[in-house]
């Protein structure tokens, strides 16, 4: 079959500026696209904070000092480039110092609105000048919500876009981009007012995940099950009849991991290597681990482990009413990387301050040891209130590290229940969002570990699990060549 024409916009992209899963799934299914034939060309802003790594950005000629008209002032912006590690496809990285010059890749600056807007021009305007139509604009969160809505009126008059289609890829709905009305002239969007959702300008309001919505001609999710959950009022952050409403638009395709970096057969990170058929070097980084936090190592006590945004929305208030009794009746080791809320913070450093030998918080984050964590843990603790996706229970799944989930979002997607009776199943999985639910399956796990033999095939039946993006990237093309006709 011919090969495909895919534009990837994000707004981070892994591996020069991530804040969380949407930079790893935008770098990993560019790789995994271009390695299938298709012409894949990546677009994101030339942070200062970008990581350069090995590569080498190089100015493109003819990309330079392009004007963007909005009204009553203009931005010129201007175009970098790279490969992505890994394979051919090409970064066009839009570079407008003013905008982009934050010392982080986000802000709460009161111009958010014009840094996205801006971003959907200039990835437009690069494709005119590169005289380049794609067949798919793959579109990643609220600040490519524009996109879909320029295409159909700034640019309705190229033809070079004729055929292009627009696929808007949702990974977490409670993130929109709402703005005040007021930036809808100042983008030149105000002879345009009626093809913006009218209560949001009856609200005084413009939000760009709606208009995204709206306009885009597909839209996907990150797993099936996010994608029911978003047409509810529990879960939909107010756009649940929207999104009922284009249902037959919308589509859940589960998150790939890259196997290339997280794999126990070849991971830079970890002292030992192991595999489905030799776990031999599980217990070494366990052992290794154990060193590298300064708690001392105990064959009879599971280690639980932790890496995770430190927010109520990973569910750790339900840890809260009964994790140091649970420290203190068991033998057993949690390690902890992570940060966020004060609350959070404080449990785990007043669990290591009662617990020194058994518990260890390391505040922030550290690649290598998130490495360390996932091959030397027994067990990870995942109780997440929703859960678009979650990559951290995959990346367990294939360490041999059983995971402790509720069931929601991509956590019931990609862990199965474990039932003793036939040893099936991959994981705990509770269902309701409570403390006591969380325990009991705390507790089951605990036990079944002492089953050597029992948790012994747990881990056998995860790491047999298949989420590589190998696998899941024909999802995405087969949505493609559906769209394209």
């Amino acid at each position: 079959m011919p090969s495909l024409k895919i534009a990837m916009v994000s707004s981070e992209i892994h591996p020069f500026a991530k804040t969380g899963g949407l930079a790893d799934v935008s770098g990993a299914l560019g790789k995994y696209l271009d390695f299938r034939g298709h012409d894949v060309r990546l677009f994101m802003p030339y942070y200062d904070v970008l990581k350069h790594g090995e590569s080498h950005f190089q100015p493109v000629d003819f990309l330079q000092n392009i004007p963007v008209a909005f009204n009553g002032f203009t931005l010129y912006f201007s175009v970098l480039t790279t490969t992505l590690p890994g394979c051919n496809a090409d970064v066009y990285f839009i570079h407008c110092e003013g905008l982009y010059n934050r010392g982080s890749i986000y802000t709460d600056h009161g111009d958010e609105y014009l840094r996205y807007a801006l971003m959907c021009h200039a990835t437009l305007l690069i494709c005119q000048r590169m005289g380049w139509g794609p067949d798919i604009f793959h579109l990643n969160d609220w600040q490519c919500g524009l996109l879909p809505l320029l295409l159909k009126t700034h640019y309705q008059w190229d033809g070079l876009f004729s055929r292009s289609k627009t696929l808007l890829s949702i990974h977490n709905i409670g993130y929109q981009g709402v703005f005040s009305a007021e930036v809808v002239d100042k983008l030149n969007l105000g002879p345009y007012a009626m093809m913006i959702p009218q209560e949001d300008l009856a609200g005084d309001m413009i939000n760009y995940m709606k208009i995204g919505l709206v306009h885009s001609d597909r839209l996907s999710t990150v797993s099936t099950t996010y994608a029911w959950e978003i047409q509810t009022e529990e879960y939909g952050a107010g756009l649940h009849n929207l999104l009922r409403h284009f249902s037959h638009k919308l589509v859940g395709i589960v998150n790939g991991v890259d196997y290339e970096e997280w794999s126990p057969e070849a991971d830079p990170y970890i002292p030992r290597h192991f595999s489905r058929e030799d776990l031999s070097g599980k217990t070494d980084n366990k052992i290794a681990l154990m060193k590298n936090l300064g708690l001392p190592y105990d064959p009879d006590a599971p280690v639980y482990g932790i890496i995770a945004r430190l927010t109520p929305q990973k569910g750790f208030q339900l840890l809260e009413p009964f994790l140091l009794d649970f420290v203190a009746s068991r033998k057993m080791r949690l390690v902890v990387l992570g940060s966020g809320e004060g609350r959070f913070q404080h449990l785990f450093q007043h669990a290591q301050y009662h617990y020194p030998d058994k518990v260890c918080f390391y505040e922030g984050y550290n690649n290598a040891l998130s490495h360390l964590i996932e091959a030397g843990s027994d067990m990870f603790i995942m109780p997440s209130q929703y859960e678009p996706c979650g990559l951290n229970q995959i990346y367990s799944l294939r360490y041999g590290t059983v995971p402790i989930v509720r069931k929601t979002g991509g956590l019931a997607d990609t862990v199965q229940f474990y039932n003793w009776e036939d040893n099936s199943g991959t994981g705990f999985v509770f269902e309701y969002f409570n403390s006591d639910s969380l325990q009991w399956a705390m507790n089951y796990a605990h036990q079944t570990w002492h089953h050597k033999d029992s948790w012994r095939q747990l881990m056998l039946n995860g790491m047999a699990q298949d989420f590589s993006w190998d696998r899941q990237v024909e999802e995405y093309i087969r949505l493609y060549r559906e769209m394209v006709g």
